[in-house]
């Protein structure tokens, strides 16, 4: 298993090719690139052209770090077909950015929308269409997150629309700051998942469902919102021992095709210390969970 550091939290204080260097001077040996405008931004098409992805290849060898997995958000699910269809187009470009810097991995969400949940599955599986047998060709492994506020939300569901895909290189992300609108069922949705379970991201976040729904609240009571965070581990209310135990209980702690990423963005001003405290965190469950 790789142990990954998402750098987004230093997006505003350093460049993009300076993430390899942050990652190795705070531990990491792994770094995840996660939208950023200058290589795969949100919603849009790529900006890394070759002489950059060059030079993000340089500055991981320099940094002797490795990228372990890529995520782009685009709306390969959207019930729109025109940004369906551009963001197929985006895909293809954010697969071979992927590949020329030799990487194996890509995350990502499902990226459609809850009150137009149907129209949007059938949008994910046109897409699928297209883009599966770039995927395979590639040997790429594409890994989905169900994010709040998508078209699915819950992580057996999740699965269900990953299983029909079909193929053995997609596959499951779980974030365990998303835990509480997935269900909060760690445990069965690991074991569910199995080896379609391929990387994790590690943040905390309250149960919103707790005191009576009053954890947070929203003013008109009723809007169509979704709340999380991704703070520290130990913030918030994540069963951690359930976490790493179900990990440890379907094997990916122990594989070598799996990736667990830091993803805290609640506190950038202390994003250095918050990152070695999650490493050592993270290491000291993986050590001791039976």
């Amino acid at each position: 298993m790789k142990i990954a550091l998402d750098p987004t939290p230093f997006h505003h204080s350093h460049g993009l090719l300076e993430f390899p260097r942050v990652a190795a001077d705070l531990g990491y040996k792994y770094l995840q690139l996660t939208p950023h405008a200058d290589m795969i931004p949100f919603y849009n098409h790529p900006k890394a052209d070759d002489e950059l992805v060059t030079k993000m290849n340089k500055a991981c060898k320099d940094a002797g770090v490795e990228i372990a997995s890529v995520l782009p958000v685009l709306r390969w699910s959207g019930p729109d077909e025109d940004a369906r269809e551009a963001a197929v187009r985006y895909w293809k470009r954010a697969i071979q950015v992927t590949v020329d810097l030799g990487v194996g991995t890509m995350n990502t969400e499902f990226s459609g929308r809850p009150e137009k949940a149907e129209e949007s599955e059938r949008a994910f599986y046109r897409s699928m269409e297209e883009l599966l047998p770039i995927i395979e060709r590639e040997g790429l492994d594409v890994l989905i997150d169900p994010h709040p506020d998508d078209f699915v939300e819950d992580g057996l569901a999740a699965i269900r629309v990953i299983r029909g895909v079909n193929s053995p290189n997609i596959g499951m992300v779980y974030v365990a700051s998303h835990s509480f609108h997935m269900g909060n069922k760690a445990l069965e949705i690991m074991r569910t998942a199995g080896d379609k379970l391929r990387l994790v991201h590690v943040s905390d976040s309250m149960d919103h469902h707790a005191s009576h729904g009053l954890r947070y609240i929203t003013n008109p009571p009723g809007n169509a919102v979704r709340v999380h965070q991704h703070l520290k581990i130990g913030d918030g209310d994540v069963n951690w021992d359930e976490f790493f135990g179900g990990l440890k209980e379907i094997g990916f702690l122990d594989k070598d095709n799996t990736v667990m990423v830091s993803s805290v963005f609640a506190e950038d001003e202390k994003a250095e210390d918050v990152s070695r405290y999650q490493l050592e965190t993270m290491q000291n469950y993986i050590a001791t969970t039976k």
